[in-house]
């Protein structure tokens, strides 16, 4: 069998050749992170498993490389860039996701976020940088409630340094959760209670939109909400009128709707926006996580075919 990780990075390039065991399937690497869709059957090949970690794969472009049996998502989103379903419907492709390898990176760029937005860092840096001294007045986070919606690795990760940061760390989840020190309530209460409000949902049908301009209005005034997990499960739109308003007193984002963000996105114009290049997850530590984990799916494979 054979593999082809279609999309890889430098840098995920050189984590693959250092973990790749002699006893692993043949694997290329195409460095090419800014491969195209219709690119893909001739980088393909007659290869059995595809890596992808963030190029679209539409199933009539899959249908086109004849040997295609896997796919390895470098991630848990794969849903937002092809249809696993109907890959496995019309040609019995599986695709494969990896969870959990950067809860903590992920974890750590939400907590650092929501402090970047309740001290003004961001405003401030970009003020003195134009020449302009800005002095804002913080948030003191010591003490106030922190609502994460959704609550899996990630979120219990965030739970853990905002405990110990001294928060009220409140929750909602769809399934019953229990973790020392939070308190699991209604959507409904953990939107107005929260000071600040941490999305850790996956993105599917069920979560598109769910940050909606009615849960918008529910939740406290001055809000800080902080979205790690994917753009499409805000209603972007509603959120942008609630940031113009004050309703929601700053959004730190780390994921978007469009990617990359384009330079004249409205978001980009809006002051009480903290920005970063979805790159929550982007440490050593989880690369290695990441690709070992891809490298034990082909092994998977490998022994069951």
């Amino acid at each position: 069998m054979k593999a082809v990780f279609i999309d890889a990075s430098q840098a995920l390039a050189d984590v693959v050749q250092r973990l790749h065991r002699a006893d692993d399937m043949a694997l290329s690497i195409h460095c090419d992170p800014d491969i195209t869709p219709d690119q893909i059957p001739a980088v393909a090949g007659d290869a059995d498993i595809l890596w992808i970690d963030h190029t679209y794969l539409p199933t009539d472009i899959a249908l086109r490389c004849p040997k295609l049996k896997h796919v390895i998502f470098l991630g848990t989103g794969a849903r937002s860039y092809m249809n696993p379903e109907e890959l496995m419907e019309k040609r019995g492709i599986q695709v494969h996701i990896i969870k959990g390898y950067g809860d903590t990176a992920v974890a750590e760029c939400a907590f650092g976020l929501m402090w970047t937005a309740a001290k003004g860092f961001a405003a401030m840096d970009r003020g003195m940088r134009n020449g302009v001294w800005l002095r804002t007045e913080g948030l003191q986070l010591t003490g106030k409630s922190i609502g994460l919606i959704g609550f899996g690795g990630i979120a219990a990760e965030m739970a853990r340094l905002c405990l110990g940061a001294g928060m009220r760390v409140i929750a909602w989840n769809r399934s019953a959760k229990q973790y020392p020190g939070v308190e699991f309530l209604p959507l409904e209460e953990v939107l107005s209670q929260s000071h600040v409000i941490s999305l850790h949902l996956l993105l599917n049908d069920e979560t598109r939109g769910f940050i909606s301009s009615q849960r918008i209005s529910q939740m406290r005034d001055g809000v800080i909400l902080v979205n790690t997990a994917r753009g499409g499960v805000v209603d972007e739109s509603a959120m942008m009128d609630a940031l113009r308003t004050g309703k929601i007193g700053h959004a730190a984002l780390d994921v978007f709707h469009i990617e990359p963000l384009p330079h004249d996105h409205p978001l980009t114009d809006l002051p009480n926006v903290t920005l970063s290049a979805h790159s929550a997850f982007r440490t050593p530590e989880a690369s290695d996580n990441l690709i070992e984990a891809a490298l034990e799916h082909g092994r998977r494979i490998l022994r069951h075919g």
